[in-house]
């Protein structure tokens, strides 16, 4: 039997103080997260917060006419949920499994409870809301100014830091959803690192051969956001 995650390795549940640890620890629920699972819908209140441990949540915003478009992942680095504890209790975006795995979930109270004790766990759930805004800002930025060949580097590398291996499961179609653009830009895009050597593709499984590669070819948008994200939680993590 594969051995089931543990909460260390979820990167937030790992750097929370002690006593913080000792009182959320018993009320931890390991749920499975299949690919493709929605996890809430535009408008919904949240009850739970989740911490992944090796899924990846991505969080895209849905238009009327059903179109979306990815505004941020959330893997094992972080908690999906935010809304519970900056006060809004619902988002406009819509939370669907990326990549298929594990996550804690906690009573989105009892997270309330403990950030609301103005400990060290209020600055560091409020680093990682500012490092999140920072990654939906910058993919706002790369969704209008750079090429679909370029997002797709910077989506497969945001991918790869949050998975313990190179390999990715994940259609081609889906990817086109996360991106907002067509099927056969997507398909193009893949084609072309393929060749390179940078990628194998094969029904539905990316497996990322030359990472160095991928980063050459990949805009600042990625790095801008790694840059941010280790500066605001190095300390903690």
């Amino acid at each position: 039997m594969p051995e089931l995650p543990r909460p260390q390795q979820n990167l937030l549940l790992a750097a929370l103080p002690h006593e913080s640890k000792k009182r959320l620890v018993d009320h931890l629920e390991l749920v499975s997260l299949p690919l493709g699972k929605v996890m809430y819908e535009s408008g919904e209140t949240m009850r739970y917060v989740y911490f992944p441990t090796d899924s990846i949540i991505s969080l895209l915003y849905v238009m009327e006419s059903g179109a979306s478009a990815e505004i941020s992942v959330v893997g094992n680095e972080g908690v999906v949920g935010i809304a519970l504890f900056m006060g809004g209790e619902s988002t406009p975006s819509r939370a669907i499994v990326q990549s298929g795995g594990y996550a804690f979930r906690l009573l989105g109270q009892r997270l309330k409870d403990e950030f609301n004790r103005h400990g060290e766990m209020l600055v560091l759930m409020l680093r990682y809301t500012q490092a999140l805004i920072t990654q939906m800002s910058q993919t706002a930025v790369c969704n209008r100014h750079h090429s679909i060949d370029q997002q797709l580097c910077r989506w497969l590398l945001l991918s790869l830091d949050r998975l313990p291996d190179n390999q990715i499961t994940m259609t081609q179609e889906l990817i086109a959803n996360m991106l907002g653009v067509r099927r056969e830009g997507v398909t193009e895009a893949a084609g072309k690192l393929q060749k390179l050597g940078v990628i194998e593709y094969r029904r539905g499984h990316i497996t990322v051969l030359d990472r160095p590669r991928l980063e050459q070819l990949s805009c600042e948008c990625y790095a801008v956001v790694k840059k941010e994200t280790d500066r605001l939680l190095s300390d903690h993590f």
